[in-house]
């Protein structure tokens, strides 16, 4: 019954997983706003997002240690961001057709070594709650926001960092003029190519987490192509939000709730279709893109190769 929906335990429960489900976008998509803000398009997210969540899985699941999966995953992630650097920065590449190249490597690399290091499906004991004293004990209230998981909590601390590097540090400062104006910038001492790789590594680095997140602490289990396009979604949150921080943990917050949704209306065995419920975070990201690409203004330098001396 769709009045199912509307009782208080469904409800705390879609929140409560709408907050879990967004550690995903939130990782990947602030790490991609940094790139953004830089000049540099990274369409390769979902590749990062792949390999980080099969490198986190596998070492969790042979050495018993999620920590050493984390960290695998973030210097896997690191690894793709550096070799993106290279290829958009130095060999002045076309970032969307590189971006999309580094997605199908990302895809067919988690896949082929998920053939051959595992070969099925396989489970482990991700990272569990952690309850915050007296604030988890709050009804409602506990459950929604403060019995998560570590690395919820760490996407969501992200928030405010990367905001306050982007508007309140020299770093933020030399990170923005690359962006709207690298000429200008290289001008003034800034090193336009250093700022952009670090950038891009960062990007990376926490696209892997993100991908961690998904399969050691959301999912704990790894499958092919288990990202079904949510690197792609969180670039489309940068856009969302408008190059800030907070709009774009909006955006997660909105397509994360979307997705709990629909998760809820399948098991509830709600008479909608299960295709359709699917859907429906794909169809509002498109359709909030439609109504907000033409309002937004994008980094002057977004996407455009630079060369000193130009």
């Amino acid at each position: 019954m769709i009045s199912d929906l509307f009782s208080v335990t469904v409800l705390i429960g879609i929140l409560a997983s709408g907050i879990r489900l967004s550690t995903p976008y939130l990782f990947a998509a602030i790490g991609e706003t940094f790139g953004q803000k830089s000049g540099v398009l990274n369409l390769g997210v979902e590749g990062q997002m792949l390999l980080g969540a099969f490198a986190a899985f596998y070492v969790a699941l042979t050495t018993g240690n999620l920590w050493l999966g984390l960290l695998t995953a973030m210097i896997v992630g690191a690894l793709m961001g550096l070799a993106m650097a290279y290829v958009t920065v130095n060999l002045h590449a076309e970032q969307g057709i590189s971006g999309i190249g580094f997605y199908l490597f990302g895809l067919g690399m988690s896949d082929l070594l998920f053939q051959k290091l595992m070969g099925t499906v396989e489970t482990v004991k991700g990272f569990s709650e952690i309850y915050i004293p007296v604030l988890s004990d709050i009804p409602g209230i506990g459950k929604i926001f403060f019995s998560q998981n570590i690395l919820v909590y760490f996407a969501y601390l992200l928030v405010p960092i990367a905001w306050f590097v982007l508007n309140k540090t020299t770093l933020g400062l030399k990170i923005r003029s690359v962006g709207e104006n690298p000429d200008a910038a290289d001008s003034l001492g800034v090193s336009v190519a250093h700022i952009r790789y670090f950038t891009i590594i960062l990007g990376g680095t926490l696209s892997g987490v993100a991908g961690a997140s998904m399969s050691i602490a959301l999912l704990n289990v790894f499958q092919q192509n288990m990202t079904s396009g949510l690197g792609f979604i969180a670039v489309a949150l940068v856009y969302f939000g408008a190059w800030r921080p907070i709009g774009v943990l909006g955006g997660a917050l909105l397509f994360s709730l979307i997705n709990s949704l629909q998760l809820w209306i399948q098991v509830l065995s709600i008479p909608i279709p299960s295709d359709l419920a699917v859907m429906m975070p794909y169809v509002v990201t498109i359709l909030v893109l439609v109504a907000t690409v033409s309002k937004v203004r994008a980094p002057s330098a977004l996407s455009k190769p630079f060369e000193r001396g130009d």
